[in-house]
């Protein structure tokens, strides 16, 4: 594919999500960063399947993508144990506090 139209289609993607998440009731947002926390981790299977079928091919320019793709392991781990930590902390605000003697 062209890539121009991947440019293209990335621009694109980039604002139609701006605009959709700006518009989301602050309430929403909780529920909503749990699900983007399951979409990461299909990111995560992607760059490993990505490396994996790159370490099949013995050619020294698939190197450049075995680096990018672990970089891409990397990247998307931190999201999803980021979110997954912000969700937590997020959802740890709503718990009652215990008082004294009440259980």
């Amino acid at each position: 594919m062209n890539p121009i139209y991947l440019i293209l289609i990335f621009i694109v993607a980039t604002l139609v999500g701006y605009f959709i998440i700006k518009n989301v009731p602050s309430l929403l947002h909780t529920p909503l960063m749990s699900g983007m926390n399951a979409l990461s981790g299909i990111t995560i299977l992607g760059a490993v399947a990505a490396v994996g079928l790159s370490v099949l091919y013995e050619d020294q320019s698939i190197v450049v993508g075995q680096i990018l793709g672990g970089l891409a392991v990397i990247a998307a781990t931190v999201n999803v144990v980021g979110g997954f930590v912000v969700t937590h902390r997020m959802l740890k605000m709503f718990n009652k506090k215990k008082k004294g003697g009440n259980k």
